[in-house]
C-alpha cells in the first residue's frame, strides 16, 4: 500500500509523469507474487488449504501466514522463507522506475529519505510502513489529526483498507476528503453500528461512489460480470460493507468493546451530514469514499 502514496509523492513532486507511474504500478503488480501463491508453487499448501485462508479472512483481521500457521496448513520456518521470496513493494516500484528509465537509484533512495522528512516519521515508523504495517500507514499519513475519535477511526480505516486489499484490489490509496458543504454520492451503502449497553454511542458507516465505480466494485466482489446496479450488485456492495463491519466488531470486541450492527440500506443520490469524517479510497478502477459519523 505504501507504493501507492510513494509514486503518488514522485508524481505531485514532478518526477515522474501520470503515464509513468501507471506503467511502473502495472509493472510492480505483474511482479508482487501473493503468498498463496508461492505457498502452491512451494507444495506446502493445496489450493483448498488457501481458498480456507482467504474464506476465515471474511471472519477476522489476520494476514495470510498467521491464519495459515494456526490452521496447520504453514510452519513458521515455511512461512519465514516464503516472506524471504517476497521484495517489498515499494523497492518492486523503485525497480520498475529505474528499468523505465525514469529515474536512477539515486534519485529513488533520494525521494524515500525526503518523503521520510516532509511526513515527519520516525525511523521506526518508517521502517513499519515500508515492510506493509497498513496501520501504521493510516494513523500516520491519511491526515486524521483534527478528529476527537482519531484513534476509533484509524482502526476502522486501516481494515477498510486491509479488506479491500484482500478482496477488491491491491492498489489502494487513502486519503482524507475535504468538504466545504454537504457530502453527496450518486450511490452509497450505509450500515448503523451501535453499542449493547445504554446510552452507548453509535457509529453510522457508509461508502459512497459513482454508478461505473459501484458496479465494478459489486462485479469484483461478487465474482460475476454485473453490467448495471440491479439486486446483485446491491446485495454485493452491501455485502462488503456488512463483512468489513462484522469483522471490525470482533476487533473491537477483543478489546473490550461490544457492539452491534443494524442491517445495511442502499441510498441513491445520497446526502450525509456536514460533520461526517469523508476518506476516499483510491483504487485502480475508480474511487470510493468512505464516509463516518
Amino acid at each position: 500500500m505504501f507504493s501507492q502514496y510513494f509514486g503518488h509523492y514522485l508524481l505531485n513532486k514532478g518526477l515522474i509523469d501520470t503515464e509513468q507511474l501507471k506503467e511502473a504500478l502495472q509493472l510492480q503488480a505483474e511482479t508482487h507474487v501473493k503468498l498463496g501463491v508461492l505457498s502452491v508453487n512451494a507444495g506446502y499448501m493445496t489450493p483448498f488449504q488457501v481458498e480456507e485462508v482467504h474464506e476465515k479472512q471474511k471472519q477476522i483481521d489476520k494476514r495470510f501466514g498467521e491464519i495459515a500457521i494456526e490452521l496447520g496448513f504453514l510452519t513458521e520456518e515455511q512461512l519465514d522463507q516464503l516472506l524471504s521470496g517476497q521484495k517489498q513493494n515499494h523497492l518492486i516500484l523503485g525497480q520498475a522506475l529505474v528499468d523505465l528509465g525514469v529515474l536512477n537509484i539515486d534519485q529513488f533512495s533520494t525521494a524515500l529519505s525526503n518523503y521520510k522528512k516532509e511526513h515527519s516519521l520516525s525511523d521506526e515508523q518508517f521502517d513499519a510502513i515500508k515492510a506493509g504495517d497498513i496501520d501504521t500507514l493510516v494513523e500516520a499519513i491519511v491526515g486524521l489529526e483534527d478528529i476527537s475519535n482519531k484513534k476509533l477511526y484509524a482502526n476502522y480505516l486501516s481494515l477498510f483498507a486491509k479488506n479491500l486489499i484482500r478482496f477488491i484490489d491491491n492498489q489502494v490509496r487513502l486519503e482524507a476528503k475535504e468538504v466545504n458543504d454537504q457530502y453527496k454520492a450518486n450511490w452509497m451503502v450505509t450500515q448503523l453500528i451501535k453499542g449493547t449497553g445504554a446510552g452507548e454511542q453509535t457509529l453510522s458507516t457508509g461508502m459512497g461512489c459513482d454508478e461505473e465505480t459501484f458496479i465494478k466494485f459489486a462485479s469484483i466482489y461478487a465474482e460475476e460480470t454485473i453490467d448495471e446496479i440491479d439486486e446483485l450488485a446491491k446485495a454485493s456492495v452491501s455485502e462488503f460493507l456488512n463483512l468489513h463491519n462484522g469483522i471490525f466488531l470482533v476487533n473491537m470486541s477483543n478489546r473490550g468493546v461490544e457492539l452491534d450492527m443494524e442491517p445495511q440500506q442502499i441510498h441513491e443520490n445520497a446526502i450525509v451530514p456536514v460533520n461526517a469524517v469523508i476518506v476516499t479510497a483510491y483504487l485502480s478502477f475508480g474511487a470510493i469514499d468512505v464516509v463516518i459519523w
